[in-house]
């Protein structure tokens, strides 16, 4: 499981630095490597267009888990790095982000935008598992999320658009309540489902089916080889 981060525009990144010229950058070894968001490449090309708009990068590092406190040595080398700098940008989510801004007085602020917490189902794409909704009802759904993979939101049963297995909202995922009912008939579990679910508060809840993601691995430099 991955939190998965998306850039956001230079429009927004430089509209958050303001007047701050001098600008630290830190990524993250762990999720935002591996989302290609904001691991040593992407901190590299940061900072380099940073520079492009006018900024000075005076220095870039990746932290191999922003989202864990730092051991007091290493909070030392981070205050050796954040030492010139007025603003610190860090391409992490935004816990990482928060960890970030417990070690420094200076101003922190977000590259990323945090998407979802997810799974890498194959190489460079990400699907939606977990909505971090606070009151987790997997042990009541065989372990599948209606928050998540239901469209729209529905506790009690499937709404009866479904086609083929796949969802009426979008028909290039499967019906969420269609994974659950063979899920439980797999288990035994059928009679589980006659059970009313009391109605959940949905006015913060973010609807739509489970979010994806595609972000482009790059290809390895071709080789060639000499005769």
């Amino acid at each position: 499981m991955k939190s998965i981060t998306q850039q956001k525009t230079m429009e927004e990144i430089t509209r958050s630095l303001g007047v701050v010229k001098r600008i630290a950058l830190i990524g993250c070894g762990t999720c935002p490597t591996i989302a290609g968001t904001g691991g040593v490449r992407e901190v590299k090309e940061m900072a380099s267009r940073l520079e492009e708009d006018g900024f000075q990068a005076v220095s870039d590092t990746v932290i191999a888990v922003t989202c864990e406190p730092l051991p007091l040595q290493a909070r030392g080398g981070l205050e050796q790095l954040l030492h010139d700098a007025e603003a610190v940008l860090v391409l992490a989510c935004s816990l990482g982000v928060s960890m970030v801004t417990d070690y420094t007085e200076l101003p922190v602020l977000p590259a990323l935008n945090t998407l979802f917490i997810g799974r890498e189902s194959e190489s460079g794409y990400f699907t939606e598992e977990c909505a971090q909704c606070g009151d987790c009802v997997l042990a009541d759904n065989a372990g599948i999320c209606p928050i998540v993979h239901c469209a729209k939101g529905l506790f009690n049963g499937p709404c009866g658009g479904s086609v083929g297995g796949k969802c009426e909202v979008d028909p290039t995922l499967p019906c969420g309540w269609q994974m659950i009912y063979d899920r439980m008939i797999a288990l035994g579990r059928l009679d589980d489902l006659m059970q009313v679910r009391p109605y959940k508060d949905w006015s913060k809840s973010l609807s739509g089916g489970a979010r994806r993601m595609h972000i482009p691995v790059p290809l390895p430099p071709e080789t060639t080889k000499e005769v």
